[in-house]
């Protein structure tokens, strides 16, 4: 058995390629918009990430087994360019209520209150500085001569204490060398 190879006429053939390239053509033209650069995709472990550069909408495509679908992913920015003009109206109401109301205090009111006006008028105590209203000057309280001496005595005892600690060690260093 000899094989031969199959005869087509040319016309059939002619029609055939004809066939192909308008066929690709069509094919070309009814491809999705992600062969010219209107959809980017990204793998992800369950699918594929779609993002539209156009629109800028984000959808996520899987394979659920009856073939590929996408569902928009939801868009934060919305949400919040919808708080953020809430928020905007909310604050112009609230200005404009603030407005029509009559000012309570004339005068400035961001400036602190001086110390001498301040809502704690008990006297204050031995250990505080004291101030004299009417030049404003700070008056610290000096100790007393018991608490002088309470002050050097404390600081002898830790002078003697130092003093013998160092001769103890000089002596111990001395001997073992």
């Amino acid at each position: 058995m000899s094989t031969s190879p199959p005869k087509f006429p040319k016309t059939v053939a002619a029609a055939a390629v004809a066939a192909c390239i308008a066929g690709s053509s069509a094919i070309a033209e009814s491809m999705p918009d992600s062969e010219n650069g209107r959809y980017t995709l990204s793998p992800v472990a369950d699918g594929m990430i779609r993002l539209d550069t156009r629109t800028g909408t984000v959808s996520t495509c899987n394979n659920s087994g009856t073939g590929w679908a996408c569902y928009a992913v939801p868009d934060e920015r919305a949400a919040l360019d919808a708080e953020i003009g809430r928020l905007q109206a909310d604050n112009e109401k609230l200005k404009a209520e603030l407005a029509a109301r009559e000012p309570a205090v004339g005068g400035k009111t961001d400036e602190a209150l001086p110390k001498s006006d301040s809502l704690n008028k008990s006297e204050p105590k031995a250990t505080e500085p004291k101030t004299a209203d009417s030049k404003r000057k700070i008056e610290i309280p000096l100790p007393s001569d018991q608490e002088v001496d309470r002050v050097v005595s404390f600081l002898e005892r830790a002078w003697r204490r130092l003093v013998e600690m160092a001769n103890r060690m000089q002596k111990d260093v001395s001997g073992k060398i």
